[in-house]
């Protein structure tokens, strides 16, 4: 038997990859996580993470485990809502970043759907800082998007790095401005490139403008410029620029759950889905 406490512990784990980070997440002590990890792996007779003092990495059988212990959690809550006669009601207005156009997102929210639905589920697709700005208005009840590593809104769902990207045959000059391709203000991805290129004092100019990510990827497939983007969310037909182009570093930034003010239905069905996305994130983005 598998204790689904200990599973969700693993998926937090496995979704920071950091045990401080997953302990944040579900406000239980550091050693609470680790013996939870380490009872599941005493279950299964298997490691499930590689880990030292400077890392932490699933393992093959860790990856396995992802697959059964998302259907478990998912089955013990359908399950456990049968039995209390739970449904939920009302309307959520639920907001994500564009970040997420190109993901598995649509088939985390058509299985929330299906399992509830007597949920009105309203969903706004913006740029994150835009997002934030509608939550703190009370206009959304939950939103999925970037915050800057230092920002404290929200719930962690993974943590991970900006990188460069652009067409692969693109070859920037390093005596001209670099061409960059962003988001329109308060876009945090263009005020990172930004921030980062002016401490290096590498002058930049921009080459295109779209609110839209497929916007963004037609301009960079076209090869008009490079783009900041997470590396776990990098789009078919882009790569990383190489180390050569000698681009600036662009540091961290986390994918989080943020709640709204409103309580009453919205915000349990808030707290629902904002479960069913921790449950699956991993399946969010590409390692």
């Amino acid at each position: 038997m598998y204790d689904p406490s200990q599973l969700r512990t693993f998926l937090a784990v496995a979704q920071t990859l950091s045990f401080t980070q997953a302990a944040r997440r579900l406000g239980l002590r550091q050693s609470t996580v680790s013996q939870h990890v380490r009872r599941l792996e005493d279950t299964t007779g298997r490691q499930l993470f590689s880990r030292d003092t400077h890392s932490v990495e699933l393992t093959e059988d860790g990856e396995a485990m992802l697959g059964f212990a998302r259907r478990i959690l998912e089955v013990h809550e359908q399950a456990t809502a049968f039995f209390t006669g739970t449904r939920l009601r009302g309307r959520l207005r639920f907001g994500a970043s564009e970040d997420f156009v190109l993901t598995r997102l649509p088939e985390i929210l058509e299985a929330f759907r299906y399992d509830h639905p007597e949920v009105d589920l309203e969903l706004t697709v913006e740029l994150s800082g835009t997002l934030h700005e509608r939550l703190a208005a009370g206009r959304l009840d939950l939103v999925l998007a970037k915050r800057r590593p230092e920002d404290r809104r929200g719930e962690l769902v993974w943590h991970d790095r900006l990188v460069w990207i652009g067409a692969e045959r693109l070859r920037l000059d390093p005596d001209r401005p670099v061409p960059l391709i962003v988001y329109p203000p308060p876009g945090i991805t263009r005020a990172l490139a930004l921030e980062a290129l002016e401490s290096q004092g590498r002058a930049w100019r921009i080459a295109c403008t779209s609110g839209s990510l497929n916007g963004l990827i037609a301009a960079a497939r076209a090869g008009l410029g490079v783009m900041a983007h997470s590396r776990g969310l990098v789009p078919p037909g882009l790569v990383r620029v190489p180390e050569r182009a000698a681009l600036p570093e662009l540091g961290e930034i986390d994918f989080v759950l943020a709640h709204g003010p409103r309580q009453g239905p919205a915000r349990t069905a808030a707290q629902a889905l904002a479960g069913a996305i921790l449950a699956a994130g991993d399946r969010l983005h590409r390692r």
